[in-house]
């Protein structure tokens, strides 16, 4: 497992400040403070611990009780296909309309390139609901990609995966952790396997 930067980032996208979430009445996130910067940062947690509600928190579909949550970044992409009140659409027409907000989206050349390296090629016509949980999945992490979003959130992104599947997300990521215009925030329950060795910047611990 990488270790995380031990300095603060120097240009942050995202500052929270005691953030502060209850469900059902009990305290989920309590003062809950960290700085995001560029690069690879996990978010890790056991099961309950409050991963995806910190994400979905960051993604603005849920508030916080308490505590402040600053966003810097001007786009941010946070998308569900496995969702069903998508079943219905087309995940070549889904994939489009997500990347339509984002002026910086990678163009459809290369969008194709994701596709084929995902192994969706054979799948981009069809409606979502015929697609298998891995494939549906494989949709969101395309969008996310080819965003180009300043940050990006991934909910244990290797999850349901095929073997080269994961291969394509690990190298896809790695090169995003070398890279210098980009933050993405990892929800997983440690520092995932395929990326050992690639850097973390930083790790928000929400414990076990």
């Amino acid at each position: 497992m990488t270790m995380p930067a031990p300095d603060a980032p120097s240009h942050p996208l995202l500052q929270a400040d005691r953030l502060v979430f209850s469900h059902g009445g009990a305290p989920l996130l309590q003062g809950l403070s960290f700085t995001i910067g560029l690069g690879l940062t996990l978010v890790r947690g056991g099961d309950g611990r409050g991963k995806s509600t910190l994400l979905r928190l960051i993604a603005g579909s849920l508030q916080p009780a308490g505590g402040t949550l600053c966003r810097h970044a001007a786009t941010l992409s946070f998308e569900n296909p496995s969702d069903p009140a998508h079943d219905q659409a087309v995940a070549g027409a889904w994939l489009q309309a997500r990347l339509a907000p984002f002026p910086h989206a990678l163009p459809p050349d290369e969008v194709r390139r994701l596709v084929d390296g995902f192994g969706l090629a054979e799948h981009i016509d069809k409606p979502l609901y015929m697609l298998s949980t891995g494939s549906r999945r494989k949709v969101g992490l395309v969008a996310a990609a080819a965003s180009q979003a300043a940050l990006t959130l991934l909910d244990t992104p290797f999850a349901a995966l095929d073997g080269p599947s994961r291969e394509r997300l690990a190298r896809l990521l790695a090169e995003e952790a070398a890279g210098t215009s980009r933050a993405w925030i990892i929800a997983d329950y440690e520092w995932p396997p395929g990326l050992a060795g690639v850097r973390c910047a930083g790790i928000v611990d929400l414990g076990d």
